[in-house]
């Protein structure tokens, strides 16, 4: 009986898409002055976000492969970004802060501090919180519309 559950198991594995091919290199994106610590996906596709250690964040379209946008207002390592889910507002985490970016102008919405690194940044599902998470072992809530900490 188990020999019969394992080739009915091992015929599964055999049948998945992921398994049956390799995933093939599409194109390789250059921009970036150090490491490229995060990437993001639109939640439309048609734009991938990068941050790096050169304090910048980058804009690519993935149709042409090009970068559209540079934001580099940081002084130091941006480690995470993050799209919101209408893909209107960017999300970073750099050294000690929380910035939101409108996509469409490239500026800076808002600042938000935590007391060491900021390592990564996640919106909800909603588009109405954003969570980051530091080194100074804290996980914040913030409220996008009022950049304040989200109520309990």
């Amino acid at each position: 009986m188990s020999r019969v559950i394992w080739l009915a198991f091992a015929g599964l594995m055999a049948a998945s898409p992921l398994s049956a091919q390799e995933p093939k290199l599409r194109d390789t994106l250059k921009g970036h002055t150090n490491h490229v610590w995060s990437v993001a996906f639109s939640p439309d596709g048609k734009t991938l976000a990068s941050g790096s250690g050169d304090a910048k964040i980058k804009l690519w379209n993935m149709a042409s492969g090009k970068n559209t946008a540079t934001l580099n207002t940081y002084t130091d390592y941006l480690h995470s970004v993050a799209f919101s889910p209408d893909g209107k507002t960017l999300a970073s985490g750099s050294a000690d802060q929380v910035k939101l970016w409108s996509v469409a102008s490239g500026k800076n919405t808002a600042t938000l501090g935590h007391r060491d690194g900021v390592i990564s940044v996640a919106f909800s599902p909603d588009g109405k919180t954003l969570a980051s998470g530091s080194l100074d072992k804290t996980i914040k809530l913030w409220d996008v519309r009022s950049g304040k900490k989200a109520d309990k």
